[in-house]
């Protein structure tokens, strides 16, 4: 690794550690020329599937894109940047695992209401809103209607009572 002071190729790692839930590595470096330390993080590097447009093209996954469309959801609600963050990791993970070299664009955008659902409701419904491309008010009523019939279920859920007893 060059030092980014001096531009010498001859550094050691001082210190290495994980972050983002494993799926980084932090490694504190020295220059052995000028002492100068610095850090470096190193990911693993994945090929991401491609994905394929409802008119048939097919374009590159993009994670700006993703993040954008989960961030206008999320507007103004008390969501945070790490909670986005780790839907995004989490939806990156499960396309992988997927291990398919290309998914139909619309398996990215149930993956993002499922997240969004778990997130925040209000968001879900505003993604859904626009990637559903509601045309009423009933379509509203029915997003509404499935976050709530989730809940009953969740609350219905053996688990959920036992914990709510506590």
């Amino acid at each position: 690794m060059r030092c980014p002071f001096c531009g010498t190729q001859d550094t050691k790692v001082v210190d290495s550690r994980l972050v983002s839930e494993g799926s980084q590595v932090r490694r504190r470096r020295a220059c052995s020329h000028c002492q100068e330390r610095f850090t470096t993080f190193e990911v693993a590097e994945l090929q991401m599937p491609k994905l394929i447009k409802s008119d048939g093209s097919r374009e590159l996954f993009n994670e700006e894109k993703l993040r954008s469309g989960i961030l206008k959801a999320i507007e103004k609600r008390p969501v945070s940047i790490e909670a986005v963050e780790t839907a995004i990791t989490r939806i990156m993970e499960k396309m992988q695992a997927t291990g398919e070299r290309e998914l139909p664009s619309r398996w990215t955008g149930e993956a993002v209401m499922e997240e969004l659902q778990r997130l925040d409701q209000v968001a879900y419904v505003r993604f859904a809103s626009v990637y559903r491309s509601f045309k009423d008010i009933s379509e509203f009523r029915d997003a509404i209607d499935h976050l709530e019939s989730n809940k009953e279920d969740d609350q219905s859920s053996p688990v959920l009572k036992e914990e709510n007893k506590s």
